[in-house]
């Protein structure tokens, strides 16, 4: 089933399996959504804002993944150990993610503890302090992480694709700064970024497991109160975001960055979809079939016939107004020409010729497991009740999301394929 979500959208909605899907938005504008799933006795709740690396100005850049790390440091009311200790002692587990355009604080715990979890992450979102000391000690600790990545061949050579196919973008700049941009940031900028989009009308609340919808729209309300936030003023919550399609430039052509490792890492790619496509089913088909498992073709004509690289796979990432895809491999240096040549020649191979039925059956069986398998989880249930609320406007079944995958054919395929294999295409190479 598909329902559109507006701003006026409030409702019941009997999901897959038995579960129930409910939206409220609150006079403040903040908006809860929960999946109510039977039997299950924990649950994952999300604090999500619609920010991230993209949305930063210049002198800001690395302010969102920095806010990510000092939300945990202290509020008014708890310390860092406060907050910890709060997920500790009843076996929790709290985190946060920052993404190129949204940041979301999660939590899971068991059913009984999640009017403490709601407690924490709201007083975390609504009323961190940003101390200047816990700022300096913090910047140490994202300095490491940076120069922990940088380390990674893997990461660098993901970050430089992106940064090669999405040029001069905000999207293609690392999520988390630079170590140039980590050392100048300043408590102020920090400060302003966290006051302009930590507000009721951006903050959406998912959560999903064993819960009572109404019952955590009280608890949400009741945290909201005893915040640092005035919530007295009825307000609408924002929109989802929409944007044209991106004329982004690629760097076509190879860049090679030089790092002292035995193995290199190439990926080749260039301009995919932005979310919503509606050739994304067909994309996700095409991942399966090009690298998305040991029956893919990349396994079995790079590995398993030649021997040339252990890992190799595609990928994609969509945001609104851009994405781009990627097939990646791991080799041996001197056989980096020839993994080249042979990931292009199979996304050319699909793009001049539809796969078999065989295959086609394999690729929707494979993501049909996949998409069913993931769903089991509290914290999948609750991720896609945000990105359905922050990215589509829309939450979609997921039967619903099986039928189309099931419409996709052979030459929707071979479509798809010859969009990619037409455009400009970038090599990014991290070798010695």
């Amino acid at each position: 089933m598909r329902v559109t979500i507006t701003p006026e959208t409030e409702g019941v909605l009997n999901a897959d399996a038995g579960s129930t899907v409910r939206r409220t938005v609150l006079p403040c504008g903040v908006r809860v959504l929960t999946e109510q799933m039977p039997g299950v006795r924990s649950a994952a709740i999300g604090y999500w804002i619609a920010v991230g690396s993209r949305h930063e100005a210049d002198h800001q850049y690395g302010s969102t993944h920095f806010l990510e790390h000092l939300l945990f440091k202290g509020t008014q009311r708890r310390s860092a150990m406060d907050i910890a200790a709060a997920f500790d002692a009843v076996g929790g587990e709290s985190n946060a993610m920052t993404g190129k355009e949204s940041t979301c604080y999660y939590a899971r715990v068991l059913d009984t503890d999640l009017p403490m979890a709601v407690d924490v992450l709201t007083d975390m979102v609504t009323s961190a302090v940003i101390d200047p000391e816990e700022m300096e000690v913090e910047r140490g600790v994202i300095l490491e992480e940076l120069a922990m990545a940088e380390d990674d061949p893997t990461d660098v050579v993901q970050e430089r694709f992106a940064a090669q196919v999405l040029d001069g973008h905000p999207l293609g700049r690392p999520i988390g700064g630079t170590p140039e941009a980590i050392r100048a940031a300043d408590r102020d900028d920090v400060w302003d970024h966290y006051q302009r989009w930590y507000r009721p009308e951006e903050l959406v609340i998912t959560a999903a497991g064993g819960l009572d919808h109404d019952q955590l729209c009280q608890l949400v309300t009741e945290a909201l109160e005893a915040s640092s936030w005035d919530i007295s003023s009825p307000a609408s919550p924002a929109q989802v975001h929409t944007r044209q399609a991106a004329d982004i430039p690629v760097r076509a052509g190879t860049e090679r960055i030089s790092k002292p490792v035995e193995q290199a890492q190439v990926i080749i790619g260039g301009r995919g979809f932005r979310a919503g496509d509606e050739d994304r089913f067909a994309l996700s088909l095409l991942h399966s079939i090009l690298g998305g498992g040991m029956s893919s073709r990349l396994f079995q004509e790079i590995r398993e016939r030649r021997g040339l690289a252990y890992s190799t796979f595609s990928f994609s990432a969509s945001f609104t107004d851009a994405g781009y895809y990627g097939l990646y491999a791991g080799c041996l240096p001197q056989k980096v020409e020839e993994v080249t040549a042979v990931m292009q020649g199979e996304l050319e191979r699909v793009a001049s010729e539809p796969v078999s039925a065989e295959e086609l059956e394999r690729a929707k069986g494979q993501m049909r497991g996949g998409t069913v398998l993931g769903m089991e989880e509290t914290s999948s249930r609750m991720s896609r009740l945000g990105r359905a609320e922050l990215v589509r406007g829309e939450f979609v079944d997921i039967s619903d999301t099986l039928r189309q995958v099931e419409q996709v054919s052979a030459e929707d395929i071979q479509r798809v394929a010859a969009r990619l294999a037409g455009s400009e295409r970038a090599v990014t190479v991290v070798a010695p």
